[in-house]
This record gives structure tokens, sequence and C-alpha cells, in this order.
């Protein structure tokens, strides 16, 4: 009886497993958690870290590096850290929208080897109304080497990004803590708390980053090929 409740079991995982990515959920429920109950919250236009290992199952049929497309699947990782130590997730939602991955560039500089520890840093440096730029490094732990740059942008749907944004920035400057923060965003960004001084518009445009270059160059690329696509339908 009990064997044959062990192979069931074992026969249960070994098709959960090559019918999905189970260790990638784990690890994606794990990040939620710790990002959402361990890790302090931080500023929206701070930078957050998380730090990741290349294994054996990272690497590329070459056995030396990771895998290319490995790299924008930490991106995912710290994206999330990122969504949920900001509040930014939880802040597009209670405003009824969503966000998609709408674009993404990577570049590489140099392999990260096996068994090699890394550290990803994530920021916004550009928002418009429909779209939150985010850029990624890959940066080495014992050398400080940025191995890897990605820059993607997210599409947030059913609502204004700027709206969003200003209700992040306005609720960190009134608030005294990151309690205080996170009540009033979860009660629409009422309460309390500290006085901004003039226009809150005013106030958030002063802190909104000037576009980059590169932002600048990667939307005219997209705009061509978005063109170029039309054209051959």
């Amino acid at each position: 009886m009990l064997c044959t409740v062990f192979g069931i079991v074992l026969g249960v995982l070994v098709a959960l497993y090559a019918l999905f990515e189970l260790h990638y959920f784990l690890r994606m429920c794990i990040c939620v958690i710790a990002a959402r109950y361990v890790k302090k919250r931080i500023h929206i236009l701070e930078t957050t870290t998380v730090t990741g290992l290349c294994l054996t199952n990272d690497i590329d049929t070459l056995l030396y590096h990771m895998n290319n497309a490995r790299y924008v699947r930490e991106v995912d990782f710290a994206r999330v850290d990122f969504y949920e130590r900001t509040l930014l997730y939880r802040t597009i939602c209670s405003k009824g929208g969503s966000v998609v991955q709408g674009a993404t560039t990577i570049r590489y500089r140099r392999f990260i080897r096996p068994f090699t520890r890394f550290r990803i840093s994530s920021r916004i440096v550009y928002w418009d109304n429909q779209s939150i730029f985010m850029e990624h490094r890959f940066i080495g732990t014992s050398d400080g080497f940025i191995h890897c740059i990605a820059l993607c942008r997210q599409r947030v749907i059913e609502c204004s990004v700027e709206d969003v944004m200003a209700t992040l920035l306005k609720a960190n400057a009134t608030a005294t803590s990151s309690t205080e923060c996170l009540d009033r965003l979860e009660n629409g960004g009422t309460g309390g708390g500290g006085i901004i001084v003039g226009n809150g518009s005013e106030y958030v445009s002063k802190l909104k980053p000037e576009m980059p270059q590169e932002v600048a160059k990667w939307l005219e690329w997209n705009e061509i090929s978005s063109a170029s696509l039309r054209n051959e339908c």
C-alpha cells in the first residue's frame, strides 16, 4: 500500500515537472513572500537589488556560461521584488489596472560563469502615461563589473501611469514610515501625514526623471519596427 502511494505521488510530481517548470513557480512564490513580508519597503524611485547564482540548469550547451534566455527570466524575479517592495503592483491593482511586459532589449557585455554569484539592480528610469521603463543591471559580486544590462517597457492598462506614480510619490512624501505609506496606499492614497509644499502635480513633475537618450532611441526603433510590420499586413 505504501509503495503504491509513493508511486502515485512520484508519478504526479514527474508529470507536473513535465508539464510545468515547478521550480520557477516555487522561486517566484518565495520572491513574492520575501519582498512582501521580509524585506523593507523602499521609495518608488530607489533601486532594489536581488542576488542570483548561475547553476547547472542555467548554462547553455557550451557548458561554460549562462544561457542568454536565463537573463530575461532572472529579470522576472528582480521585477517582482521591485513591484512588491515599492508597492507599485498593488497600487496599479487598486486603481483597477494591470501590467504586462510591452518590450525588452538586452545587451550582453561579459559571460556569467557557472557557480558565479551576481546581483541584479532594478530601477525606474522613465515613465509616460501608458508605460513604465525599467533598467536592470547584472553586476558581478566580486568585481562590480556590469555583465549585462536590460531595458524593459511595462505597459499599464486600464489606468493611468501618471496617476499611479503620483499616488506613490505623494504617499512616500507625506508618510512618516513605510507602514503608514502602505496603509495610506491600501486606503486609496488618503490619510494624514506631512504636507507637500506647493501644487501636488508640480511636486511629482519635479521628481520625474528626464527621458534617457537610450530610451528615446529605443522608442524610435520600436516605432519604425511597428510601422514596418503594419505595412506588411
